[in-house]
C-alpha cells in the first residue's frame, strides 16, 4: 500500500492505493507542517484518523509533499518521525512544491510553479530538476499573497478602522475578533499561520469591494515582482498554480500576469489527483 500525502499548514489530503493504482481509502487531517509543529504534535494528528493509524504498519511507501519541508533540516526531522511511525515504509518527503510540479506540468516540460495557499512559494522546473531563488524564512517574512497574508491585512484594516462599516458588521457577525483570542490563537496555538488564513475566505467573498481589491491587487503584484520575476525566463515559460488563494483568485490573478507579459497555465485547488497518476506512472 502507497501512501501519496499533500500537506499545507491548515490540512493534510491523504490517498492510498494499491500497486495498480486502486485507491484503497482517502481522508484528510490536520496539517503536518514541520516548521510549527513538535514531533508529538504531528504524531497526535496522526493518531486523530482512523484511517491512517489503522493502516500505519500496513504502509510498504509514503510519499509526503508538505509544506515547510523546504530545507534538509525539516525534510530530515520530519523523515524520522515518519519512519517510526510507518515502521514498514520507505518514506520519501518532498516540499510541497513538487506536488504543484508533478500535478500541473506535463512530463518533461519546462514551468515556473507557484503554491498560493495558506503561504506561498514559487518555483522553476527545467523537466527534471525543480530550481528555487528563495528560500522561505516562514510566514512572518515572506508568504506573499498567501492566505495568511490576507488575513493580517484583515485584521489590521479591521483593528486600524480602515474597514468599511458594511463589512466591519458583517466581519464582527462572523469571526471572534476579542483581541485575546486573537492573541492567543497568534501566541499560544499551534498554526498561527492557519489561523490567520481563516479570515481569506471573507476576503475572497467580498473580493469586489475597493478594500478588499487593494490588498488583492498588492499582494498580487508583490508575488510577481519578488518570487516570479526571480526567473528570467518568467515571460518565455507557463506559469502553474497551485492553492486555495489561486483558485479563488484566478480571474484576478490571469489580469496581473497578462499586465506583466505572464502566461498563466494551470490552476489547481489540489495536487493530490494529479499525484495518483504520476505515482502510477513512475513508481
Amino acid at each position: 500500500m502507497k501512501l501519496l500525502v499533500d500537506s499545507g499548514s491548515t490540512k493534510a489530503d491523504w490517498i492510498a492505493i494499491d500497486d495498480n493504482g486502486k485507491v484503497l481509502f482517502t481522508t484528510q487531517s490536520l496539517g503536518l507542517n514541520p516548521e510549527v509543529l513538535s514531533k508529538d504534535e504531528i504524531i497526535e494528528r496522526l493518531n486523530d484518523k482512523f484511517d491512517i493509524s489503522h493502516n500505519k504498519n500496513k504502509a510498504t511507501h509514503l510519499f509526503f509533499y508538505g509544506a515547510g519541508c523546504g530545507t534538509d533540516r525539516m525534510k530530515n526531522f520530519l523523515t524520522e518521525v515518519f519512519q517510526g511511525y510507518f515502521s514498514n515504509a520507505n518514506v520519501v518527503v518532498h516540499e510541497d512544491t513538487y506536488a504543484a510540479v508533478y500535478a500541473t506540468t506535463p512530463k518533461n516540460q519546462e514551468a515556473i510553479v507557484c503554491i498560493l495557499g495558506t503561504g506561498s512559494n514559487c518555483s522553476y522546473f527545467d523537466g527534471k530538476v525543480l530550481h528555487q531563488k528563495v528560500q522561505s524564512l516562514g510566514y512572518i517574512c515572506m508568504d506573499d499573497c498567501s492566505g495568511n497574508r490576507f488575513g493580517r491585512h484583515l485584521l489590521r484594516g479591521y483593528s486600524f478602522n480602515k474597514m468599511p462599516d458594511d463589512l466591519k458588521k458583517e466581519f464582527e457577525e462572523e469571526y471572534n475578533l476579542d483581541p485575546d483570542y486573537i492573541k492567543n490563537n497568534l501566541y499560544k496555538e499551534p498554526n498561527p499561520n492557519a489561523y490567520l488564513a481563516t479570515f481569506a475566505k471573507f476576503l475572497i467573498k467580498h473580493k469586489d469591494a475597493d478594500f478588499c481589491k487593494k490588498y488583492i491587487n498588492m499582494e498580487l503584484e508583490d508575488f510577481v515582482e519578488n518570487y516570479i520575476k526571480q526567473f528570467d525566463n518568467y515571460q518565455t515559460v507557463p506559469v502553474h498554480f497551485v492553492g486555495s488563494i489561486a483558485f479563488y483568485l484566478k480571474d484576478e490573478l490571469q489580469e496581473v500576469l497578462t499586465q506583466h507579459g505572464i502566461q498563466l497555465g494551470n490552476v489547481l485547488r489540489r495536487p493530490i489527483d494529479g499525484l495518483i497518476a504520476y505515482h502510477i506512472l513512475n513508481n
